[in-house]
């Protein structure tokens, strides 16, 4: 279905252009005084979509992150040809939010069951991971999962990904704020895909 949208983008012209920049996208390219947290949740889309929710949450940027190329960009991600994971750096005023925050509200917006994607994008380009910067930021993401498992809400083990934060490289500017720019596409995209009901099986009134 997705491939099928951004078809439809490139056919308009609209997808042509080259990734934001092929250098990685750094804290201090976010505002000033933000901090910069980096989860991939399947289609990026949506994830930057969920995340621009939150209080706190200055700024999204999708892009790609967890391979061993020196730049990426959606042609070679989507095919699968790279190690690079779809995700998104979440740039956030740490003097209104916290990365604990984030990544205990990251649970409810996947499937941490789901080894080969997430909902009706298959492949390990769409698969859940966490990204940490530092020691603290792992020890963060390990307590957080672990509550989840505690919680035991969850039918089968979390096979999420608990990554070192390495190069994210910003997409296409087509796929930056799509839900914003594309709303009714991305909205059919989301429902067909399936992927509000699952979440809502997942995690029932914890989404609310």
């Amino acid at each position: 279905m997705r491939q099928f949208l951004i078809g439809i983008l490139l056919v308009m012209g609209l997808g042509q252009q080259a990734a934001l920049a092929n250098e990685p996208l750094q804290e201090s390219d976010g505002p000033e005084g933000s901090k910069m947290a980096v989860f991939a949740g399947g289609c990026f889309w949506c994830t930057e979509a969920d995340f621009d929710k939150k209080t706190g949450v200055l700024q999204t940027v999708s892009g790609y992150i967890a391979g061993d190329a020196e730049t990426a960009n959606y042609q070679a991600v989507s095919s699968g040809k790279t190690d690079h994971i779809e995700a998104v750096a979440v740039f956030y005023d740490p003097a209104q939010t916290d990365f604990k925050t984030l990544v205990d509200y990251y649970w409810i917006t996947v499937d941490p069951v789901d080894a080969g994607g997430q909902f009706c994008d298959r492949g390990a380009q769409y698969r859940t991971a966490l990204f940490y910067g530092d020691e603290q930021e792992k020890d963060i993401i390990g307590q957080s999962r672990s509550a989840v498992t505690e919680a035991g809400s969850l039918d089968k083990p979390i096979v999420t990904d608990v990554l070192p934060k390495t190069a994210f490289y910003a997409a296409e500017e087509y796929h930056q704020n799509y839900y914003q720019k594309n709303s009714l596409r991305y909205r059919y995209y989301r429902t067909t895909c399936g992927r509000d009901g699952r979440l809502d099986d997942l995690w029932g009134e914890q989404r609310q």
